[in-house]
């Protein structure tokens, strides 16, 4: 990995807090992911699940973790099963956790070989009277593809059908989206480097270069600074192409006048930071372009204010639509006739701010959450409120990560990265 090694106490913490909420008597498994193949013998880079990574620590494919905080030994509490590694792998494939490295990342005592894993399994299950079974149940979630995971419920129920079973998934969305403030720590570092990224394009950007260009700086940056890379797919999209929301062909020319919207994020041993910047590409905002930008940027800064303890995701976004709506009228783009008429499941505002405010983010982009349950302290939010005109052939977005603090105003982890219009310029034009 090219990340520095994290304390393995923050897995230790994961774990029992995952632990405290099972049911006696019982057991969860959780797989890594697959390496999928493209075709002949080529392959996806490999991702860790993020929940055997959020427990364990443990990015290697083909790994389990075996949680039984009610076996009869205290060594079986806690396994980890993992492909077994020698001189050959070692060659070909480069260095394997060994089961003292797997001690060091995880603390976790008790590591076998996965050859050993339907034996302990089973003698596992002879104690246990329930199996958590780890389902994707994320509210945006399309699967497809018969994953690792899905493969192992589908074998365990068959192979045991007298034992009880429930979801490790309402568990790991409470659990994941209050972040430790070792997380907190790892999200800012990849927001860090985002901010040297978004910097970097700041005397790069300039009329006749392509989205493309622009995507292989911010890889440059991203890279050289301990990150696999993007986040998440980039979206470098000039003039109206930044009115398709999830543009990323990113294959354009950048033209004098045009603003360049970016979506762009790194992220940092597994963890995302998720940013959005709109720049001009010839340096300067012209005066409607200016408008525009700084109503979606108080729209942002007071969105931001809302993020409180308490604050229930649905009504922040109806609140949202009223703070959007009154900028939309100051631009020009809606009359009052417009917000009198408008239909109440699609405002009006609607026409301009189409897509939510706010995500939970942390080891996934949109990172687990409970969206009906209300805002606690160190939860990870986007705040990203945009305005899009294809008539004007120009979109604004604007998108910074807070932290929900217990008291006051949310943390920014993105309060270094240039927002202020007459900021960009300036560095634009140094």
């Amino acid at each position: 990995m090219k990340y520095h090694q994290i304390n393995s106490g923050l897995f230790v913490k994961n774990r029992r807090k995952f632990m405290a909420e099972m049911k006696p008597n019982s057991v969860a498994v959780f797989n890594s992911n697959d390496i999928y193949p493209i075709s002949a013998d080529s392959t996806l880079p490999f991702a860790q699940h993020r929940d055997i990574f959020y427990l364990s620590g443990v990015d290697q494919e083909e790994s389990v973790l075996l949680l039984f905080p009610d076996a009869p030994y205290e060594h079986q509490r806690e396994i980890l099963f993992l492909r077994e590694t020698n001189d050959h792998i070692a060659v070909w494939e480069g260095e394997k956790l060994t089961k003292e490295r797997a001690f060091q990342v995880s603390g976790i005592r008790t590591v076998y070989w996965l050859q050993d894993f339907h034996k302990v399994l089973n003698e596992m299950m002879t104690y246990a009277d329930t199996m958590y079974i780890n389902t994707n149940e994320h509210y945006r979630a399309t699967v497809e593809t018969e994953t690792r995971e899905a493969r192992f419920v589908k074998w365990w129920k068959e192979r045991y059908p007298a034992h009880n079973v429930a979801k490790s998934n309402p568990i790991l969305q409470r659990l994941r989206s209050v972040k430790e403030s070792e997380e907190i720590d790892l999200i800012q570092h990849a927001c860090d480097i985002t901010e040297k990224g978004f910097r970097r394009l700041l005397g790069f950007v300039r009329p006749n270069v392509t989205e493309y260009e622009v995507e292989a700086e911010l890889a440059h940056e991203f890279i050289r600074n301990r990150s696999k890379g993007f986040a998440y797919t980039p979206i470098i999209a000039s003039g109206n192409n930044a009115n398709v929301l999830h543009y990323i062909e990113n294959n354009q020319q950048c033209k004098a006048g045009d603003l360049l919207l970016l979506d762009v994020a790194a992220e940092y041993a597994n963890y995302s930071s998720d940013m959005t910047r709109t720049i001009p590409v010839s340096g300067r905002f012209t005066d409607r372009q200016k408008a525009v930008y700084n109503a979606v940027l108080r729209v942002k800064n007071e969105a931001t204010k809302m993020l409180t303890p308490g604050t229930l995701w649905k009504q922040y976004h109806i609140e949202v639509g009223k703070i959007m709506t009154s900028e939309l009228l100051g631009l020009g783009l809606l009359d009052k006739a417009d917000v009198q008429n408008e239909n109440p499941e699609w405002p009006a505002y609607k026409k301009y701010f189409m897509h939510g405010t706010s995500h939970h983010m942390g080891l996934d982009t949109h990172d687990y959450g409970l969206l009906h349950e209300p805002m606690k302290p160190n939860m990870v939010f986007t705040v990203e409120p945009g305005i899009y005109i294809p008539a004007e052939k120009f979109g604004i977005r604007l998108e910074d990560n807070v932290v929900v603090q217990e008291k006051g105003e949310p943390f920014n982890l993105m309060r270094n990265i240039p927002v202020e219009a007459d900021e960009i310029e300036t560095l634009m034009n140094e």
